[in-house]
């Protein structure tokens, strides 16, 4: 069954609590971030699982879409110490004609539609209970739409008197506040702004530019209410304190599992060219339309046995049937494990034109030693350099010379990807990036 919120309630994790160690940690989330489907999920997986593994961490979230999704998401997350409270409420889809009356009904609110669509009574009455009758630590927001839920929790934390042996909600003074640490996966603003800059459409322009406007005001006031916000990338981090005023925010990359994705003994092809993303996320597909209409065709014109491969879980239907009309092109959709694809490739295509934070597909495939051709955009975020570890175009424009030279020198490039997974080994394990989040909650609690 999937927990409730009839009895809230923080419990030690099994491994933490035999150590003696651990703070009392809320995460909140829009939903359990399992099986390991996208970079969200898989950033927030993998840092949580060994956080798991040294403080009692309850993670509270929306109910995932799919009904044996979020059972056997509860069950993991169970297993590995993590108390799971799944509040009975699902988050909108983005599609149908309710959603664009939702969009429409967005323009009279002063929130991004982002952050009013995933509001709910019950996610607030969750958190107040849980404020109400538990000792807590720490506050964890994990995607920034979420701070929202928690505004006003900060004034419940272990409420002053008693009743039928509850706590009662009161106000109390500042020294029993609680602090809260808000996760920014990226500036979600940027990400916005780059939407409205390349959308034609002057309509859709104009409504994007409404929902920038709103997500810098979100984000201002909500990395000034937190007590430390956490970026994913010092150019992320540098923008905060830039555009928002943050004071001193912390960085914590993005990361890989650098024992999981590791070279495998297979031949390279090296007119394989891979795109790899979660194909129901817009800078993805906005990037695999681009590669298929303006920079693949370039390509095979000129090394005509070259072929591409997108790769990516839940591929709209219009995006099937475009890939149907181009030659050499194969679409593999939902797949298990993506460590074949990088195995076999000759590099992966990272044509992205919009996005923020930085690309979790780009450290899993140096890990694999399968070499990258980025846009500047695609490769911001990490310190890897262009040359050394992978290669890097200014603009669109620049990219299908950059895979014909790669196509036509797959030593050269061979050797590029062999540095960067050493590069990615020294900065990017998610066991060195977990003590940079566990100093981030320790000199929150000692404040």
């Amino acid at each position: 069954m999937i927990p409730t919120l009839h009895h809230p309630k923080i419990l030690p994790s099994p491994r933490a609590d035999a150590r003696g160690l651990g703070l009392r940690v809320v995460m909140v989330d829009e939903e359990l971030p399992y099986p390991p489907t996208s970079g969200k999920r898989v950033r927030t997986l993998n840092l949580t699982l060994r956080m798991a593994r040294r403080h009692q961490i309850t993670y509270v979230c929306h109910r995932n879409a799919d009904p044996r999704e979020v059972r056997r998401a509860a069950i993991y997350f169970a297993e590995h110490g993590i108390a799971p409270v799944v509040v009975d409420h699902l988050v909108p889809r983005k599609s149908g004609p309710a959603f664009y009356l939702r969009l429409a009904a967005n323009l009279a609110s002063p929130l991004p539609y982002s952050v009013a669509s995933h509001r709910s009574a019950a996610m607030r009455k969750a958190l107040r209970e849980l404020a109400a009758n538990e000792t807590i630590d720490l506050w964890h927001c994990e995607w920034t739409p979420y701070a929202q839920s928690l505004k006003g929790i900060g004034s419940l934390f272990q409420a002053g008197s008693h009743r039928n042996g509850k706590k009662t909600v009161s106000q109390l003074p500042e020294k029993d506040f609680r602090p809260l640490v808000v996760m920014a996966h990226n500036v979600e603003s940027l990400i916005w702004q780059r939407y409205c800059e390349t959308e034609p459409n002057l309509l859709k322009r104009w409504y994007l530019k409404q929902q920038w406007r709103k997500f810098r005001r979100f984000e201002r006031r909500t990395f000034a209410l937190a007590d430390r916000v956490v970026a994913v990338s010092d150019q992320d981090g540098d923008r905060m304190v830039r555009e928002f005023g943050t004071p001193r925010p912390d960085v914590v990359d993005n990361g890989v599992d650098t024992t999981y994705f590791r070279p495998m003994e297979v031949e390279r092809e090296p007119a394989q060219i891979l795109f790899l993303g979660s194909l129901d996320w817009r800078p993805n597909l906005d990037a695999v339309t681009v590669l298929l209409n303006e920079i693949f065709p370039k390509v095979r014109a000129v090394e005509p046995s070259a072929h591409l491969s997108v790769v990516g879980r839940n591929p709209p239907v219009w995006l099937d049937q475009q890939i149907q009309e181009h030659a050499g092109v194969t679409l593999h959709a939902n797949v298990m494990d993506v460590r074949p694809y990088l195995a076999r490739c000759g590099m992966l295509a990272v044509p992205l034109r919009i996005g923020g934070g930085s690309r979790l597909k780009i450290l899993e495939a140096l890990a694999c030693e399968t070499p990258v051709v980025s846009t500047r955009i695609g490769a911001e975020g990490l310190h890897l350099e262009s040359g050394q570890h992978l290669q890097v175009t200014e603009g669109l424009q620049d990219m299908p010379d950059a895979l014909i030279r790669c196509i036509r020198n797959p030593q050269w490039v061979q050797a590029q990807a062999r540095s960067g997974r050493q590069r990615v080994v020294e900065r990017y394990d998610w066991d060195i990036l977990a003590d940079k989040l566990e100093q981030v909650w320790l000199s929150c609690v000692r404040k």
